[in-house]
């Protein structure tokens, strides 16, 4: 396994200054649930008569549903069956639940930051329902302070308004996101935060560095094991 830290990150210190939340994306993130949508959402598509390359739609996953169709097929699919393909992505998803676990060290990365005493805010552009379900599979509610989802907001990622929504759910004027896709970190960039990326949700580190990621970790794991990299203990407020 290849770490990236060390040299990668070496001036990550420089690009956090003191927060007061760390927000986690969900998708890709905490779970390991990018490729159930990728093949949830490719059976939608057929389901309405149209065979969308996986590889499209692995790119667009991170993007919130209500922009995914219109990104991966056109705003003409969208305004005919947009709707439907949604329907069906929700039923095929939920047939594919099973296969989903854990990224690897998703909860010792929670527990982390819990010893640390940072304030910690889910930020999932899943509705409400699923993201429930997902979170199930963590066991980690008592380990997060808020959640906050795509129900909670107008506008989805990439727009940065769930990741404002999160911030402003815990009253945090400086936070840190952490994400796996190119959306999270134009979302974060969106908000005027910074992103540090994962590798969990198949994006190339190099992606994620050129979108704006302020460091990348192959896992929560790895992230988990060289927090100080993001949150030094003289940058964030401790209990």
């Amino acid at each position: 396994m290849t770490h990236h830290t060390a040299t990668a990150n070496a001036h990550v210190e420089d690009a956090v200054e003191t927060v007061d939340a760390v927000l986690l994306d969900l998708d890709g993130t905490l779970v390991d649930s990018v490729y159930a949508h990728t093949l949830a959402w490719k059976s939608a598509f057929r389901d309405v008569g149209m065979d969308v390359p996986a590889h499209r739609i692995h790119r667009a996953i991170g993007i919130s549903g209500d922009r995914l169709v219109a990104h991966v097929a056109g705003d003409r699919v969208e305004a005919a069956v947009g709707d439907a393909v949604r329907d069906a992505h929700r039923r095929h998803l939920d047939e594919r639940l099973h296969d989903v676990v854990p990224t690897d060290g998703a909860r010792d990365l929670l527990e982390a930051l819990r010893e640390r005493d940072v304030t910690v805010v889910l930020a999932s552009a899943g509705g409400a329902e699923i993201t429930g379900r997902l979170l199930d599979l963590l066991e980690a509610a008592k380990l997060l302070d808020e959640v906050v989802t795509g129900s909670d907001v107008d506008s989805g990622k990439p727009s940065g308004e769930l990741v404002a929504a999160a911030m402003a759910a815990v009253a945090a004027d400086r936070a840190v996101l952490v994400g796996d896709t190119v959306w999270d970190v134009q979302a974060a960039t969106d908000a005027g935060i910074p992103c540090v990326g994962l590798l969990t949700g198949g994006i190339a580190e190099s992606e994620l560095r050129e979108a704006g990621a302020i460091a990348v970790f192959d896992t929560p794991r790895d992230l988990a094991e060289h927090l100080d990299e993001v949150l030094p203990s003289d940058k964030h407020p401790l209990g």
